[in-house]
């Protein structure tokens, strides 16, 4: 029973103090306690079946019923500003924050960003914003740290906790964003967010971060009325302790024990979006991804083709390799990105990983981007997320003619603010570009499908 503060840290073993050792010393854990049979658990730690009963059931109320790690009080709660009354009726509780749908939202200060996601940051929620290294992520994050001190029609009227894994909080970009971005510096002196506001504290490894969001990020929100917490970024301590050189008989152990502790940090700031009603709203790396894809046979050189076999067709207008979708990592290189061909997956499998990440990870269904990425952790922490937003960036080549075997010269990049998946709202994708206050959509109408 050694995870049972983890799944629910609000529970009281105190009643059951007297069968917690002997539970943990015969390794019953609690899913095991919720689906073996509680005589079978009893006989292994050689403690009453009717307390095991109790505790279990205990248990499966804490998860389910009115006092559920989802408020850790009374009636449930899914940050959606409503409870569940002692009569099982839905009871409206009064929220600050931009009404959506059901939830409440921090606007990202921008019309069109908030269209996409059908009224902007969901309040109880834990929403993800992932890109490549100076896609805007720390942008788009500056911004929410301001927007959620505005009133009701913006925000929540809250303080901000900034959490930093790489560099510390920039106070100067952010001055910059208060005093340039129109719909901030148009407020009254006393309307107008602050700094001062803006809480903020720098983790250097997973001891120090698991130990500061499980017992200081909770006292901070209750002392300085938090109704943001922001992580920059959530992958950044998980590298150095995972990444490194290992033994092969030790990879499987590792990946392992990281995607379990990825599933627990996710559950914790889960936890703690919809106990304390805010939002939480992580940045994430992205890496290479390396697949299998098939290009019309024109557009690989000549030493890169294999030899046409006597038992195969001359005719056969495709020839498959191996590759990497970055462009700078294929020898035959197009000139304009309007002839580069859009890679097509090596395979139609509804239930491969290489068929489905197109869906979940925001690269892979756009003909433009041929620099396919992932986003860090894998789908151990996608699983924790109700929202993600991917900033794409495509580059955007000078027009003149190039000599063979040159790289063409970049001049500028084309941005995209797209919504992956949202609990909330459905796909959508708006341009954008960062400029002193902050970021702001450009371009056409933002896209959106399926929002509700």
């Amino acid at each position: 029973m050694t995870n049972l503060l983890s799944v629910l840290p609000d529970f009281d073993i105190q009643p059951y103090a007297h069968i917690l050792p002997s539970l943990e010393k015969a390794l019953i854990s609690t899913a095991d306690l919720l689906t073996l049979d509680a005589l079978d658990v009893a006989k292994r730690a050689q403690v009453p079946p009717g307390d095991v009963r109790r505790l279990a059931l205990a248990v499966v109320e804490g998860i389910h019923g009115p006092k559920s790690l989802v408020n850790g009080e009374g009636g449930h709660s899914g940050g959606s500003g409503e409870s569940v009354g002692s009569n099982g009726e839905s009871v409206e509780r009064p929220v600050n924050g931009t009404t959506l749908g059901p939830h409440k939202a921090i606007s990202t200060l921008d019309d069109a960003f908030d269209a996409a996601l059908c009224g902007g940051i969901a309040v109880g929620k834990l929403t993800e914003l992932v890109g490549e290294s100076a896609a805007g992520k720390t942008q788009f994050l500056l911004t929410l740290l301001l927007s959620v001190q505005l009133s009701s029609a913006h925000g929540t009227a809250k303080s901000a906790l900034y959490i930093s894994t790489e560099a510390p909080l920039p106070t100067l970009r952010l001055a910059q964003i208060l005093e340039e971005h129109p719909k901030l510096s148009a407020l009254p002196s006393d309307e107008r967010p602050t700094m001062a506001r803006v809480q903020s504290a720098h983790i250097h490894d997973l001891e120090a971060q698991d130990h500061i969001l499980r017992y200081q990020v909770p006292v901070v929100i209750k002392r300085h009325n938090v109704g943001l917490l922001v992580i920059d970024s959530i992958a950044a301590n998980y590298r150095p302790e995972f990444d490194r050189g290992k033994a092969k008989g030790s990879a499987a152990e590792s990946f392992v024990k990281r995607s379990n502790q990825v599933t627990g940090l996710g559950a914790l700031l889960r936890h703690i979006a919809e106990k304390y009603n805010i939002a939480v709203v992580t940045a994430n790396q992205v890496a290479d991804r390396f697949a299998t894809v098939i290009e019309p046979a024109s557009q690989i050189p000549p030493s890169q083709q294999q030899p046409t076999q006597k038992s195969q067709p001359t005719s056969t207008p495709y020839t498959t390799t191996t590759t990497n979708t970055h462009p700078a990592a294929t020898t035959a290189y197009a000139p304009k990105p309007d002839s580069t061909p859009n890679p097509t997956l090596s395979t139609d499998d509804p239930l491969s990983l290489d068929h489905q990440q197109r869906f979940f990870t925001g690269w892979g269904d756009e003909p433009s981007i041929t620099n396919l990425k992932t986003p860090s952790l894998g789908l151990a922490w996608t699983n924790q997320l109700a929202a993600r937003i991917a900033l794409l960036k495509s580059p955007v080549y000078a027009a003149r003619p190039y000599a063979p075997g040159e790289e063409p010269e970049i001049e500028g990049w084309e941005r995209r603010f797209r919504v992956v998946f949202g609990g909330w709202c459905g796909e959508g994708r708006v341009g954008f570009e960062i400029w002193r206050g902050g970021v702001r959509a450009v371009g056409e109408e933002p896209e959106v499908k399926g929002g509700s």
